[in-house]
């Protein structure tokens, strides 16, 4: 890998990833970084070209994402991990999913979606509006080229089609707010289309693992510790 992730530790035991979303970095978990330390091996990445970690010279897209993290899980010589992936965190944990199945224990998809039209209009519609701007003066402002990536990760990724996602058969849980950016309808097709799969909508829009902290962490403390395929 042309970069080193930074990234944060705290806890023992079984390995629990988390992967933020778009133009975040680790401190959006710091509500379950504290919660989860108690009963996992809490490690809580800044994805490249996020938060402390570089950008590197590799390609900006979730792909390169999920590469980068088994990248990672390498160094530290984890064969098995859990993954909580919130957003394009969850986009991400989806290309890893099938990219390495071997390597997840279970997997928590928050807000994800797997191609853009997911999201609800309303909530896409400024960001393409703003992805056109800022790549009109991509050329001339690093700034701006910045931004461009950042936005296009949403305007033009993920692209996975349902029928590939009947390939994960570890424990999943799909988890949204009531009043999430991504669709309803979205949400269910992913939970749907992963066997097995289980499904809890929580009272909030997007970011309820950081303004539903303590159902958010119940709800999933209670996955990972009771579910099994």
């Amino acid at each position: 890998m042309d970069i080193r992730l930074n990234y944060i530790e705290e806890g023992k035991g079984e390995p629990l990833v988390f992967l933020h979303g778009n133009g975040e970095n680790q401190s959006y978990f710091r509500n379950q970084t504290a919660f989860f330390s108690r009963y996992y091996r809490v490690i809580a990445i800044d994805t490249r070209g996020h938060g402390d970690s570089p950008r590197g010279t590799a390609p900006f897209t979730l792909e390169q994402f999920a590469d980068d993290l088994y990248a990672f899980l390498k160094e530290k010589q984890i064969i098995k991990t859990n993954i909580l992936g919130f957003s394009d965190g969850g986009n991400t944990a989806l290309y890893f999913a099938l990219k390495h199945p071997g390597y997840i224990n279970k997997l928590i998809l928050n807000g994800a979606n797997i191609y853009p039209g997911g999201v609800k209009r309303s909530a896409q519609l400024p960001i393409e509006i703003g992805y056109r701007i800022v790549s009109a003066f991509a050329d001339i402002s690093p700034k701006a080229r910045a931004k461009a990536e950042l936005l296009g990760l949403m305007v033009n990724e993920p692209d996975i089609c349902p029928e590939e996602l009947k390939r994960i058969t570890v424990p999943t849980l799909v988890i949204a707010g009531t009043r999430d950016m991504i669709t309803k309808e979205h949400t269910e097709l992913i939970h749907n289309s992963i066997p097995g799969s289980k499904i809890h909508y929580i009272e909030g829009d997007h970011f309820i693992a950081a303004k539903c902290s303590d159902e958010f962490n119940r709800v999933v403390l209670e996955f990972l510790q009771n579910s099994t395929r």
